[in-house]
């Protein structure tokens, strides 16, 4: 990372670029997202191009990728350099794949609240859409809905059980 003064931005300065409060920014910087420099008496100096990193960080935030995710895309980035175009593509294909991902499961989501709906029961034991004969409670206790085979009725999984 570049020392120079021309190149170092001020806590202050990061703060005002980019509305992130200092306290986030440090645990940014705990978190490996982030690095900045010492000065001689202990101030933190970012260079210029953590701007970018924490627009990063912003952007998976406002598309709702936590930290963690983000901390494993910026395993992958240079941590002394401004990322580059090919560096954002393949950020971005990645971040692509995961919406799609979710809006698929938001989708499923909604079909099955919209059925939910259209049945207007309001039964948790007896829905005879979503969970005949209370099949579902029979499995123990906890959502049984969210899991991996959650987005076939309960008929169709046990139809399926029995041809593998």
């Amino acid at each position: 990372m570049s020392k120079e003064p021309d190149d170092a931005l001020t806590i202050g300065d990061v703060v005002r670029r980019t509305g992130v409060a200092a306290s986030a920014l440090h645990y940014y910087e705990q978190m490996g997202l982030i690095a900045a420099h010492r000065t001689s008496g202990n101030q933190r100096r970012y260079p210029r191009h953590m701007l970018r990193r924490i627009s990063l960080i912003l952007v998976a935030k406002r598309l709702g990728i936590g930290l963690a995710g983000v901390r494993e895309v910026f395993a992958t980035l240079p941590m002394d350099t401004v990322p580059t175009v090919r560096d954002w593509q393949r950020v971005s294909r990645r971040w692509h794949t995961q919406l799609e991902e979710r809006k698929r499961e938001i989708e499923q989501l909604e079909r099955e609240l919209t059925g939910c709906i259209g049945c207007g029961c309001l039964s948790l034991t007896v829905c005879q859409l979503l969970n005949p004969e209370d099949e579902l409670g029979a499995q123990g206790p906890g959502p049984r809905r969210l899991g991996p085979s959650a987005h076939r009725p309960v008929r169709q999984r046990r139809e399926l059980d029995v041809l593998q």
